[in-house]
């Protein structure tokens, strides 16, 4: 009677180095992943985890050599790697996706700005037809940047014809107002002022309520398109601290029109930062299912791939008990053996 040989074959080898470089990887975003429920201990769970499965993964294998069912092993293996897939995912989605939350969310701020000063213009009384005001709008805010201007700060050339420009379309002189020291800033402020109260009726606390609306307008569309420009590691360090600091003065602005023009009149409602819950599970998971595309398909398959592919292989290529003998158990090693006939002449 012949033994059945135990020699480790090329599939075995296969396997071994394949599973343990998808577990190796699957415990590193597992830590990762675990870290802001589980804090230092995160490590030590993602290394049990693993080593469960690299162990399930040994057993299922075993399993099937013997003939043994492998349905129950298979079981626990799935429960135990889907907190790893949790983790992964939470891991995986933040890193490959951070940047992406944090320019969305600041662009949606950058909307909600536009829309608070068109929302509350809108309540406002003015001298002059809806396109004339418009127009007026327009041309303001490019003299506020003009006066501004770093290269050629003040009222000079370019900034006197966007004042003519108001002139001509309002038919009202527009006074040239002098800066205090260097302080364009304050200056570029006071001329916006004169022409808004040029072309509307308003109280002085309105006028004040247009007047910061406006400057928090031109103030945070420049920061946030400054941010957005930055580098992938530079803008997710300093995107937060901006979305925190916007949506504070976005906030306290639109609280402000709703008392001065009454609920009635304009109804605001705040906004909160939602990319604070970043590197959350159950943020990640939920702005995968709201947002899901090409970039949420590629992690999840990848997630896929770090902790269910390795048992799907072993399953599929380990041959059940009778099926190969003498090689050790191996796929690649299936020779058929026997006795050979040889024709006599």
């Amino acid at each position: 009677m012949k033994k059945k040989s135990n020699a480790i074959g090329p599939s075995e080898i296969f396997l071994a180095i394949l599973a343990i470089l998808l577990i190796s990887v699957s415990f590193y975003q597992t830590w990762l992943g675990l870290e802001q429920i589980f804090g230092n201990a995160s490590i030590v769970i993602a290394f049990v985890l693993s080593l469960l499965l690299l162990f399930l993964i040994y057993m299922i294998r075993q399993a099937k050599l013997e003939g043994r069912p492998t349905g129950s092993l298979v079981g626990i293996y799935i429960f135990v790697a889907s907190f790893c897939f949790i983790a992964n995912f939470n891991a995986l989605y933040t890193r490959f996706m951070r940047t992406d939350i944090y320019s969305t969310e600041l662009r949606t701020i950058n909307e909600d700005f536009n829309n608070l000063q068109a929302n509350v213009g809108s309540k406002f009384n003015y001298k002059y037809s809806k396109e004339t005001t418009q127009n007026v709008e327009i041309i303001k805010k490019q003299l506020i940047e003009q006066i501004k201007d770093p290269g050629n700060k003040g009222i000079g050339t370019r900034a006197q014809s966007l004042i003519k420009d108001i002139e001509k379309l309002t038919n009202q002189k527009v006074d040239l107002l002098t800066p205090v020291g260097n302080d364009y800033q304050d200056l570029a402020e006071r001329m916006g002022k004169q022409i808004d109260n040029m072309i509307s009726d308003l109280s002085p606390e309105e006028s004040n309520l247009k007047s910061d609306i406006d400057l928090a307008v031109i103030k945070y569309n420049k920061k946030i398109q400054d941010v957005l420009l930055l580098p992938k590691k530079e803008q997710d360090e300093a995107s937060q601290g901006l979305i925190d600091e916007s949506l504070t003065a976005y906030n306290k602005l639109g609280n402000r029109a709703q008392t001065i023009l009454t609920a009635d009149k304009f109804k605001f409602t705040p906004e909160f930062s939602k990319t604070q819950e970043v590197g959350k599970i159950g943020f990640a998971f939920e702005h995968a299912i709201k947002n899901f595309g090409v970039y949420q398909f590629v992690v999840l398959m990848g997630c896929i791939l770090l902790d269910f592919v390795i048992v799907i292989i072993v399953l599929l290529v380990t041959p059940e008990n009778g099926d190969s003998n003498n090689n050790g158990g191996s796929v690649f090693n299936n020779k058929r053996s026997g006795r050979t006939l040889i024709p006599k002449n």
